[in-house]
């Protein structure tokens, strides 16, 4: 059975990258990105991941333009908020625009692991179960 996917974007990239260490430890298969921009070059040179862990406040492209070009790229994607500086008017908006799930940090490594599976099985299982599947 494959992985599940995790690209993590956040423009803190020592957050970023301890977080995807934790998650390989974990049994995910990650990479982290620094911002919206990188984030849609990877996505267009055909890297898919299942579960999309985003920044909120990110300088450029901040958290809910980039969600709506990942949900625009490819809808299957789920993608959970991951914030230190959200509030209830972002939550919402980012739900209204396809978000899966809206998490404060500091996050629980065990309550994210939680959720990025919900949002694994939402999108379909890991990218290898959902090509079975067609």
């Amino acid at each position: 059975m494959s992985k599940t996917k995790i690209l993590i974007i956040d423009d803190e990239m020592e957050f970023a990258v301890t977080l995807a260490e934790r998650l390989v430890l974990r049994e995910f298969e990650t990479k982290a990105v620094g911002g919206g921009e990188e984030a849609m070059t990877l996505l267009q040179k055909n890297w898919k991941p299942d579960v999309v862990l985003l920044d909120l406040k990110m300088p450029g492209l901040d958290g809910l333009a980039a969600l709506d070009l990942i949900k625009k790229h490819d809808p299957a994607i789920e993608v959970i908020i991951l914030t230190g500086h959200g509030s209830t008017a972002s939550g919402i908006a980012g739900m209204q625009h396809g978000l899966f799930d809206y998490l404060m940090k500091p996050i629980d490594i065990g309550e994210l692991i939680v959720k990025i599976k919900e949002a694994a099985k939402k999108a379909g299982g890991t990218i290898s179960e959902r090509s079975k599947n067609k």
